[in-house]
């Protein structure tokens, strides 16, 4: 089954990249170190480039995030916004199902999900909040600094939460869950993997996924809303 289009995949990675990178640049910046030169700070420009590769990381992750938006509504049936928002019973009884599955290990059970099982479309609608929470306390530091218009316009964000000390601890506690997202997902994926054995991992570099004909005429009801696009 071809399940991941490309701009999915193109977005999974590119995104994996700036999060990284901003995590990185971010430590640095909130907590920077004393680098030891013989040379000029000024002709150093440590904290400056840092700043930097931050700022257009941020760039990138921010019109990357409109895209995703974008696809979940012209995009295939797997990579659509209903498949992250729990609207049924359905939906959160799958949930319950995949949590016990992953969390007390069943042996000889497996859950049939050809795109994201309900579970993981609803940890992901939860980091596209997060996503957001980022991107308003991120620009809304950097919007006294910024000389465009874009930055500027989030520049409210620091007076509605109170300033710029409880905005920043925001964007901080965002990153860590960021961090802390980042291993649970690649623990799941390869857990994921093994136990049902259909391609999980290089789904997301080719966009297939194996799955036996006659499993896939008997439960692919239990993909959420099979009959979109």
């Amino acid at each position: 089954m071809y399940v991941w289009e490309l701009p999915v995949r193109f977005y999974h990675w590119l995104n994996a990249l700036v999060i990284l990178t901003l995590i990185a640049t971010g430590f640095y910046i909130g907590n920077p170190l004393a680098l030891q030169s013989q040379h000029e700070a000024t002709s150093q420009f440590t904290m400056g480039w840092v700043r930097y590769i931050h700022f257009a990381a941020a760039y990138i992750f921010f019109f990357n995030f409109l895209f995703r938006l974008y696809w979940g509504f012209v995009g295939n049936k797997y990579a659509n916004w209903r498949q992250f928002i729990p609207a049924s019973r359905k939906f959160f009884k799958e949930m319950w199902y995949v949590f016990r599955m992953d969390i007390l290990m069943l042996k000889g059970k497996e859950h049939m999900s050809i795109g994201h099982n309900a579970m993981a479309g609803f940890i992901y609608f939860l980091t596209f909040l997060a996503f957001l929470v980022q991107c308003l306390t991120g620009f809304g530091l950097y919007a006294p600094m910024s000389t465009w218009w874009l930055p500027k316009l989030f520049a409210w964000v620091p007076f509605v939460l109170g300033g710029d000390i409880l905005t920043r601890q925001i964007h901080h506690w965002s990153m860590w869950f960021f961090i802390l997202f980042a291993v649970i997902h690649v623990y799941l994926v390869f857990y994921h993997d093994y136990v049902e054995g259909r391609g999980e991992m290089s789904s997301m570099g080719g966009g297939w996924k194996f799955i036996e004909e006659e499993v896939f005429d008997r439960n692919h009801h239990q993909t959420p809303n099979p009959e979109k696009k």
